[in-house]
């Protein structure tokens, strides 16, 4: 059957093999290896494709194994959506301790790509509230690995090479119910950025903002940051489950040279007109995309590339000044344009991506090669700083840049599973 990724670059055939008993799953992988593990796509590239190959689909594998009521520890199947977890625990008091933009990731996912959310400056990223799991290698072998162990710390962030995830132990943190005390601050320059992430990471857990890419180094945006509430804010209504849906793909993405100005401008209008201190339910302003299925869709029959880079703290500054610039004059860019500051923590991952520094993302319609001239530009300013890519997001980094952001490179690769191959892993270290 055809498989695209959520950028849907492509539409390639692949021998789709569903893992529905982890029991059984052995079996299953000895028959038909080489392949990669398919979550629920959404990956914006091709870490989770194998053109022509096979691909283990293991959102099947979605049971919740055990949880302890008293500790927040959870014991579930690598298939389990993040948004079931939330669901089904922070009514009883617990949640995920980070999360990325979405919540409709597998475990497994956010455990190969070792998710961020808005707050690693407090709790990291997702790898770091790892427990354990159980490591199917391709031979048969089932391995239960700990922190401690150095094939744990390659799998994580590890792209789904070093093996199949069948279940894993994930330490979940209290919560007092749902809802968020939040703080909207529109900013008007990066120094003003800077000021605002460094001023926040001391009393506030999560920090991340929208900003115009069209505003160049001259940023203007809206800083968003919020705590855990300790209590349902008077007023405060739980918002519902139904969702908007983007029913067809347009004939040309809507996403363009007409449409991005006056919708960054509206944008920017509407968010500064809420500033100041309010509240909101983790689910919209954690996830606010998840409300509208198929955005992916707005992009066209092309489809698109997520770019998001990261940049040490440094040079952190100038560095998202020149990127900032670069896209303004290529007239590119989105309405989706994410900048936030990592904090200064050990990565759990031999290639995890967050480093101390200032992280940008943005979605960007495949326009050919002028869409790829532009990267190469971005690609410059982020190799010249010494920052990097995300490889959950990319479809089309070079490989010398991958292996120059990523040191870790060497000793991953004595974990790799020869029985696990990707379109990912070809393009960027060879089959």
């Amino acid at each position: 059957m055809k498989v695209s990724s959520w950028g849907r670059l492509s539409q390639d055939k692949h021998h789709v093999i569903s893992l529905s008993d982890r029991h059984q799953a052995a079996r299953q992988i000895q028959q038909s290896n080489p392949g990669i593990c398919f979550g629920n796509g959404r990956s914006y590239g091709d870490v989770c494709l194998n053109p022509g190959g096979t691909l283990w689909q293991t959102s099947t594998l979605n049971r919740f194994i055990h949880f302890d009521e008293q500790t927040g520890r959870l014991r579930c199947e690598a298939g389990v959506l993040l948004r079931d977890i939330q669901r089904t625990l922070v009514p009883r008091g617990w949640m995920l301790p980070v999360t990325p933009g979405t919540q409709l990731i597998t475990v497994g996912g956010a455990i190969a790509n070792d998710v961020h959310g808005k707050n690693h400056h407090v709790l990291g990223s997702f790898g770091d509230h790892v427990l354990s799991f159980r490591l199917l290698k391709t031979d048969g072998t089932v391995l239960e690995c700990e922190p401690q162990s150095d094939l744990f710390k390659a799998t994580i962030g590890g792209m789904g090479l070093t093996g199949i995830l069948l279940d894993a132990d994930l330490q979940l943190r209290p919560v007092k119910g749902p809802w968020l005390s939040t703080d909207t601050v529109p900013y008007h320059s990066l120094d003003a950025f800077f000021d605002l992430a460094d001023q926040s990471e001391h009393d506030w857990e999560h920090t991340v903002s929208w900003i115009d890419c069209l505003s160049g180094s001259q940023a203007r945006g809206i800083f968003l940051r919020a705590n855990h509430a300790d209590a349902t804010p008077a007023g405060a209504k739980t918002p519902g489950h139904k969702q908007l849906n983007m029913p067809i793909t347009p004939p040309i993405s809507l996403v363009n040279r007409l449409s991005l100005r006056p919708f960054n401008e509206l944008y920017y209008r509407l968010q500064a007109r809420k500033a100041g201190a309010g509240f909101a339910h983790y689910e919209p302003f954690s996830y606010p995309l998840d409300a509208l299925q198929n955005w992916n869709r707005m992009y066209g029959p092309r489809g698109f590339y997520q770019y998001q880079c990261v940049v040490p703290t440094a040079d952190a500054k100038p560095a998202i000044a020149a990127l900032l610039d670069s896209i303004r004059h290529a007239g590119a860019g989105s309405f989706l344009a994410v900048l936030k500051t990592f904090g200064d923590r050990l990565a759990p991952g031999l290639l995890s991506f967050p480093m101390p520094g200032a992280t940008l993302a943005l979605d960007f319609p495949n326009q050919g090669a002028r869409t790829l001239k532009l990267f190469n530009t971005l690609d410059s300013i982020v190799r010249e700083c010494g920052g990097r890519l995300y490889v959950a997001k990319d479809a089309r980094m070079p490989a010398d840049m991958f292996a120059a952001g990523y040191p870790n490179l060497p000793e991953f690769l004595k974990h790799r599973d020869p029985g696990i191959s990707s379109a990912m892993s070809r393009r960027l270290f060879g089959s």
